[in-house]
């Protein structure tokens, strides 16, 4: 049975060196991918038992027998030559099939609980517009209860000017700002916490 509530995951298909590139370029692809495999694992640790509905986007290739459990996760293909693209695709699909709220996160986000996205769903209930602040300037979490393209439109993708240009795309509207956090790009952002210390040792010994 369909809940109201759809939670849109977007990752990367786990290939060595076509993931976590920026990270890859200080640690090796290697680490990298063990690193964002930690990740990919975190996010299913965090949704599996969240009360809403749930999709993993994946950006190249569908994988049917991976280690997403297809009994939780409805398995999709993202849509779109740009990140904006996708999202917007993503979202208007889940409006279409009658979704009433719909948040998106990526799978690079160690420091995301299940608490920050029942959180946001809960706000949704209150505000059209949920968003999550990453420390580099984009976002870790959206959440909408309507479509509102201008947001995934002219923005430099993965860049520190995103979440500004999104809020003022929002102005006049009624948001809700989360907590900030931080995502996982660069050496800097993993080198301090314990699970990802057995992959840079590797790489530093």
């Amino acid at each position: 049975m369909r809940t109201k509530n759809l939670l849109l995951i977007f990752t990367r298909n786990p290939e060595l060196g076509k993931c976590k590139t920026r990270l890859a370029a200080t640690i090796g692809p290697q680490a990298a991918l063990d690193v964002y495999k930690t990740l990919l694992a975190h996010t299913m640790t965090i949704t599996r038992a969240l009360p809403c509905d749930k999709q993993v986007h994946y950006s190249v290739k569908i994988r049917p027998d991976d280690q997403w459990d297809a009994t939780i996760y409805k398995k999709k293909q993202q849509q779109g030559t740009d990140l904006g693209q996708r999202m917007q695709h993503a979202f208007a699909q889940g409006f279409a099939d009658g979704y009433q709220n719909i948040i998106i996160i990526g799978s690079d986000m160690y420091d995301l609980s299940a608490e920050d996205i029942a959180t946001a769903f809960t706000h949704l209930e209150t505000y059209p517009y949920v968003i999550g602040p990453a420390e580099d300037g984009g976002y870790y979490l959206l959440g909408i209860q309507q479509l509102h393209p201008t947001i995934f439109h002219n923005k430099a993708w993965g860049t520190s000017t995103v979440l500004k240009d999104t809020l003022q795309d929002l102005e006049g509207s009624n948001y809700k700002l989360l907590p900030e956090r931080n995502d996982v790009d660069y050496y800097e952002d993993i080198k301090d916490i314990p699970v990802f210390q057995q992959f840079l040792n590797q790489q530093y010994d």
